[in-house]
């Protein structure tokens, strides 16, 4: 396209978009005001009133076009601290008794003499056009008040929808920094006992190997996952896998079983989130516990369609363990994240002996 053709086009928008500002409510205010005006005049005036109507009405409509104009476009060479609003009167205030002198000179036939020379019409010229300027800025007042209204609220939906998507990307960094301190705990904890069990020479190191091949492959996919939640599938499978390894590193003190309802998983759930409440198991019950005991982890639906996970040990029990650490809080904090306060995990103590932990989660399918 030639720069000609650029130029061309640069004004037509601007035509349409002056004239896509002149609303047919904005019209009919006009040209009804002018009628009242014609009607209030009529007394005083010669002419018929059909007349007089039809010279209110061309005033009025070429103050809104002159008023409008100068609203899309700014003279050339004006200063930018002038505000348009002040434009935008000068032209009404303008336009109005150029108008008025269009009627009358219309009237003569264009003798400019026989208007100024006859008082009749140097009288009705005053009546049309000073009414017309007054009425027209205030009117005009009125349109740039609620066109500043318009504006503010404008600018503060902007600045809500603004402060709302830094509400949701400063949960996003949260969530992203929970992550981050959950996952490399249970990789690197894993990492140790398997450790431990290769240093010693134990006969079971290649088994235990294998079963840290397969956690391995459970899990690092997960650290990476970007999208949406993954489904709770791939987090019992991890919680398997990662049972599996601890049940190699003490076959005689830790007996497991991982059930989940049909249907259920196909749920969408946090990666690592379940795991954590296993590993604490793991941890703070069956470890610190002589005879050693038995992790049972359970998926169902509620009969409100809520999510529940529930990890039950027959360890040492809370009162025999220090209080909860920041596994627990950063879990708690990370489920609020993704379902809001109507996510809970609760801890219950379990006769005679043992922890019972709970998550409970909205699901919408």
């Amino acid at each position: 396209m030639s720069a000609d053709a650029s130029v061309a086009v640069a004004p037509a928008i601007g035509w349409r978009a002056w004239l896509r500002g002149l609303k047919p409510l904005t019209l009919g205010w006009v040209i009804g005001l002018a009628v009242v005006g014609a009607a209030l005049l009529n007394p005083i005036f010669k002419p018929s009133f059909l007349e007089l109507t039809g010279r209110t009405v061309f005033v009025a409509l070429t103050s809104l076009l002159a008023f409008s104009a100068a609203g899309h476009w700014q003279p050339r060479g004006l200063p930018r601290q002038v505000p348009r609003w002040l434009v935008q009167s000068l032209a009404l205030a303008l336009a109005a008794p150029l108008a008025t002198l269009v009627v009358y000179l219309v009237s003569t036939r264009g003798d400019f003499r026989a208007f100024v020379t006859n008082e009749a019409r140097l009288f009705g010229f005053l009546w049309i056009s000073v009414p017309a300027i007054l009425v027209g800025l205030v009117l005009a007042l009125g349109s740039l008040l609620r066109e500043r209204e318009a504006q503010a609220r404008t600018l503060q939906l902007q600045l809500d929808l603004h402060q709302a998507e830094l509400a949701r990307q400063a949960v996003d960094a949260r969530l992203a920094l929970l992550t981050a301190q959950i996952e490399p705990h249970f990789l690197f904890n894993t990492l140790a006992n398997v450790q431990a069990l290769v240093e010693t020479g134990s006969p079971r190191a290649p088994e235990v190997l294998r079963s840290l091949i397969a956690y391995l492959r459970a899990a690092l996919p997960r650290l990476h996952e970007d999208g949406g939640l993954p489904a709770l599938a791939n987090e019992l499978t991890l919680v398997r896998a990662y049972l599996e390894l601890m049940h190699l590193r003490m076959p005689d003190r830790l007996q497991f079983t991982v059930q989940a309802e049909d249907g259920v998983e196909t749920a969408r759930f946090p990666a690592m989130a379940l795991l954590t409440l296993v590993e604490n198991a793991v941890r703070h019950g069956i470890d610190p516990a002589e005879d050693g005991g038995r992790i049972e982890v359970q998926a169902r639906r509620a009969a409100d369609g809520a999510l529940l996970l529930r990890v039950t040990d027959t360890g040492v029990g809370m009162a025999a363990t220090a209080a909860p650490g920041t596994g627990l809080a950063n879990l708690r904090e990370r489920l609020a994240s993704v379902y809001g306060p109507a996510a809970r995990l609760e801890l219950a103590e379990v006769a005679p002996h043992g922890v019972c932990a709970e998550i409970r989660v909205p699901q919408a399918a």
